[in-house]
């Protein structure tokens, strides 16, 4: 019998909504080109969270 693992990264309440958080610029930027080959998702910025040490991305950009 498998078991299956689900993995929740962590987020953080940025405004009214959670974002999934990423410990580094690198590890956000390429999380960005993920979402946009394999999901279609809009271009995507990264930012520096101004809540703790880790990085967001943002549809928008600031």
């Amino acid at each position: 019998m498998k078991h299956i693992v689900y993995h929740e990264p962590e987020k953080c309440w940025v405004g009214e909504q959670q974002k999934i958080c990423y410990t580094t610029r690198e590890e956000a930027e390429a999380a960005a080109l993920i979402a946009e080959h394999d999901y279609g998702a809009p271009k995507l910025a990264v930012y520096k969270c101004e809540y703790g040490d880790h990085w967001h991305l943002s549809s928008s950009r600031k």
